[in-house]
């Protein structure tokens, strides 16, 4: 397996610390309002290779934290008259609530930053006591020039960002350097604060990351992840301080996802053009989301366009009707065992298993991959027919099946449908009813309806059999 290490900017293959086992963190949301579409990528790119790297046999131990403390937080939450505790809790929900209609798994932990402050009074205490940073009226700055290899994610170099962030206006003057960062800054009027031995105050951004991951996976990690607009400052002032304090290695391979833009242009409420996620999921269903995330290469920039979105939702739909199709031929069908004309195209089939694990191997090209599926379903629908045993529609479902969930693009419960089948059964039992009283107009009559609701019927030896238009 091959990975695209932002560190070194180059595949690398994959080997782990330690043996079968995988320590990765992922940068999470800031929750003071709805997640947009932007932060829906991560979720479902860092879940979906995390489920990739389960179906490879590795013990992943995967952390996604949620900051709970921000200059955002506070804002939103002096707005509204409440404490920053009901903005982050309500907003923690809401993004979990999100995650699940996307299919993201559940992170083995979920560390809040408020929850971590003695560790963080602690790691700041370490940086100060080994030189790479300093006090200043109850401040705490990271001391740049004090880490020699500072930039090496970025590949931006000290002396560049000294000079342009001198050049900025409202600079810091306690700051040694303008390219320093705050570990600690004292509390303002109506800030929430917490007790240190510089100032009753509040942590820097960079420093509750590099305390969480330590904290839930250690002083090295296998893999960082996050969105590409984190690689500066945010990751690379992780590493400075992850490595200053700790004297080892923070993390081996890092991983970012492009962003996503909006009809062409990159997404911003000023533009008019800034969704969340909630928005587009009332329009379309989430597993549609997920599957027109997918549909690109992590890496690369995606446009979001409503066009693009029915293009997904089409493509989702050929797959879903297929594995409906197929669920609907084992009920509806004798054989247990598979003939041998059958077993000779089961091993035909393990092709498209092979090529999607190859486009997985080749830095996660789930774009590839879907193409395999795609490839899968064709080969699926040509083969089977109403003579076909159950065992091999069976065989062909769970080869599909088990592509699928490594994606996270179909929910196991009914088969990835995002409406509620009740009704449409209802109205298939009660035209079944309608024929066989000879009642054809009121058949015809309920067909429409179907037909309305996207519902395409046919009548086959083993029953009706439905599905979705494409």
């Amino acid at each position: 397996m091959k990975v695209y290490n932002t560190l070194t900017r180059r595949k690398e293959e994959f080997v782990p610390l330690e043996e079968n086992k995988v320590r990765m963190y992922v940068c999470g949301p800031t929750v003071y309002g709805l997640i947009h579409i932007g932060n829906a990528r991560p979720y479902v790119i860092f879940d979906t290779i995390r489920r990739y790297m389960e179906y490879k046999g590795y013990d992943v131990t995967y952390v996604q934290n949620f900051t709970d403390v921000d200059d955002k937080i506070i804002k939103r939450a002096n707005d509204e008259g409440v404490s920053t505790e009901v903005i982050t809790e309500r907003y923690i929900k809401e993004a979990l609530k999100d995650a699940e209609g996307l299919n993201v798994e559940p992170a083995t932990y979920h560390p809040l930053a408020t929850k971590e402050m003695p560790h963080i009074i602690e790691m700041i205490k370490t940086l100060i006591d080994k030189g790479y940073a300093y006090e200043k009226n109850g401040s705490v700055y990271y001391d740049t020039s004090a880490f020699p290899d500072y930039g090496k994610l970025s590949g931006k170099k000290l002396e560049d960002l000294i000079a342009g962030a001198s050049n900025r206006v409202g600079a810091d003057p306690d700051k040694k350097s303008p390219a320093d960062f705050v570990l600690w800054k004292p509390k303002k009027e109506g800030e929430p604060y917490w007790e240190s031995p510089w100032s009753d105050g509040r942590p820097g951004w960079h420093i509750e990351c590099s305390v969480m991951a330590k904290r839930y996976l250690g002083d090295t990690i296998d893999i960082h992840a996050g969105g590409e607009d984190l690689i500066f400052p945010h990751h690379e002032n992780e590493i400075a301080q992850s490595e200053a304090a700790n004297g080892k290695p923070f993390a081996k391979y890092w991983l970012h996802n492009g962003f996503i833009n909006v009809d062409n242009e990159k997404m911003s409420k000023s533009k008019g053009n800034f969704f969340t996620l909630r928005d587009i999921a009332a329009e379309v269903p989430y597993d549609v989301i997920r599957f027109f995330i997918l549909n690109g290469h992590y890496r690369s920039p995606i446009n979001f366009s409503r066009e693009l979105m029915e293009a997904a939702g089409n493509g989702l739909m050929r797959i879903k009707n297929c594995v409906k199709g197929l669920s609907f031929h084992i009920e509806n069908s004798a054989g247990d065992v598979m003939t041998a004309e059958e077993a000779s195209l089961m091993e035909k089939a393990a092709r498209f298993k092979e090529d999607f694990e190859r486009a997985m191997d080749d830095d996660f090209n789930t774009a590839d991959a879907i193409a395999c599926i795609f490839d899968y379903v064709k080969f699926a629908n040509s083969s089977i027919s109403e003579n076909s045993t159950a065992a091999f529609g069976k065989a062909l479902l769970d080869g599909i099946s088990e592509l699928c969930d490594i994606l996270g693009i179909l929910p196991k419960d009914n088969g990835g449908d995002s409406v509620d089948t009740t009704e449409i059964e209802r109205l298939i039992a009660e035209r079944s009813a309608a024929k066989k009283a000879k009642d054809y107009a009121k058949a015809d009559e309920i067909r429409a309806q179907l037909s309305d609701m996207g519902v395409v019927i046919e009548d086959t030896r083993q029953g009706v059999r439905w599905s979705f238009k494409k």
